[in-house]
């Protein structure tokens, strides 16, 4: 359990950093899913944590002796999802870096911009970028 809530703390800070979106909507439905097995957790230990920044994470963190059953599982399976997320746009990242340099440089990271430019670019990218999008349901 304590690796769960390390790795959830690891990758909200991934997300905190610039050129990270912090809102999309993958992330969104996570924290649902975690606030909705955590949500006694949550009322009981982090009633006064101010979101944001991993505080509440941190927050579950600092209790994980006392967690449920049913909030493990909601951290284990929002951290398995990150994982498979993280994985796919590492994939695609690699396969089209070259077409990110040709036709994205000058694109400010973050909120799905990379994303939109090579999707606007599709016509133009290479057979490996094409397909590791296709892969991951970017295009």
């Amino acid at each position: 359990m304590r690796q769960t809530v390390k790795c959830l703390l690891t990758v909200s800070l991934l997300c905190l950093l610039p050129g990270t979106s912090g809102t999309s909507w993958a992330q969104q439905g996570l924290l649902a899913s975690v606030k909705e097995g955590c949500q006694k957790e949550l009322d009981s230990f982090c009633k006064g944590v101010t979101p944001g920044e991993g505080r509440v994470l941190a927050c579950l963190y600092a209790y994980e002796d006392k967690l449920s059953g049913r909030c493990e599982y909601a951290l284990y399976d929002a951290s398995t999802q990150l994982e498979h997320a993280v994985a796919a746009l590492t994939y695609v990242a690699n396969e089209c870096e070259a077409d990110l340099e040709k036709h994205c440089a000058t694109v400010k990271t973050g909120e799905g911009r990379l994303a939109a430019c090579l999707t606007k670019n599709e016509k133009d990218l290479s057979t490996r970028c094409k397909d590791a999008m296709k892969d991951v349901s970017l295009k």
